[in-house]
């Protein structure tokens, strides 16, 4: 009778198997139709990237006849050639470079000690410690709280403001810290019992097995800093200081930073006009969305593996 049993539930359990595996395995035109979506909405993603290169690599008088354009009329540079030449230009992306390399930096070097620290459960106040940082998630004190810290502190038109502000991001400090959990407290008792200390450990066990984790939260970082338009856009007067993202608003809506009205002195040997104000902008673009680009492709493997490990234990 026991046989009998153990024999049917070993043919259920096959069953139910083979059922499972032909559920997986969808039929070729589903594949087919699947793909073909994706493909469609990847191209539908792409679309107005590529009708603001064409803007930008075609002559002014192909814009005004048809401005919704995929790939470029009557092809010219001139317009990467002007924004190039233009002091105040080069000088903003000099600004949020500095504010995404130092800013990340700093960012990686308060979350990582940090996190570091938060993952030992048992250093006094954890609880507290705890509720210090996730409060901050939930309520804001607001922007007038911020400008006057920040006035006090003499931050208000200094670069060092871009970098300051947000220096710990509250989510990220727990994603590493969740991370650090993953690591087997058995590499740090060995390395301890070697006679390394905390921060040796930290910084030759923890953090090379921390790539992928260091590596996401660092691209959230920079990409935080490169986007970042209010801080520069409320607590910067001077635009020579300018971020690139403020400046990029300053010439969609006023049109006056780069003096673009003047653009229109820039014509070809036959009088034409070749680079205008959509020409501007267009290239300007351009110009603020590839450096950021540039970072995707170095960091992409660590980037869904750092995501899922930091949020193993929560």
């Amino acid at each position: 009778m026991v046989k009998g049993t153990a024999a049917q539930l070993d043919h259920d359990e096959k069953k139910l198997i083979n059922y499972r595996s032909s559920l997986d395995r969808n039929p070729w035109w589903a594949q087919t139709i699947i793909y073909i979506i994706l493909l469609l909405l990847s191209l539908i993603t792409l679309l107005p990237l590529v009708n603001v290169l064409s803007i930008s690599l075609s002559e002014a008088d192909a814009i005004y006849r048809n401005p919704m354009m995929l790939i470029p009329h009557q092809f010219t540079i001139e317009a990467f050639e002007y924004i190039f030449s233009t002091r105040i230009l080069l000088t903003s992306f000099g600004v949020s470079v500095f504010a995404t390399v130092i800013g990340t930096l700093l960012n990686l070097i308060f979350t990582i000690t940090g996190g570091y620290a938060l993952s030992k459960t048992q250093i006094p106040g954890y609880k507290y410690w705890m509720w210090l940082i996730i409060f901050p998630m939930l309520f804001g004190a607001g922007l007038i709280p911020m400008y006057i810290l920040l006035k006090n502190l003499h931050l208000i038109d200094s670069i060092w403001v871009l970098v300051v502000t947000g220096l710990v991001a509250p989510f990220y400090l727990i994603l590493m810290r969740n991370f650090f959990w993953s690591i087997p407290e058995e590499l740090e008792e060995c390395a301890r019992m070697e006679g390394a200390s905390d921060f040796r450990i930290l910084l030759h066990v923890v953090i090379p097995l921390s790539k992928p984790a260091i590596a996401t939260v660092g691209l959230f970082y920079a990409v935080g800093h490169w986007n970042d338009l209010f801080t520069g856009l409320f607590f910067i007067n001077d635009n020579t200081k300018w971020p690139l993202q403020v400046l990029l608003r300053s010439i969609i809506i006023d049109m006056n930073a780069l003096n673009t009205r003047s653009v229109g002195a820039l014509t070809n040997d036959a009088g034409r006009v070749i680079v205008a104000g959509e020409n501007i902008k267009a290239a300007t673009i351009i110009f603020s969305i590839v450096p950021i680009l540039m970072v995707y492709p170095f960091l992409q493997k660590y980037f869904v593996k750092g995501i899922l490990l930091g949020s193993v234990k929560g």
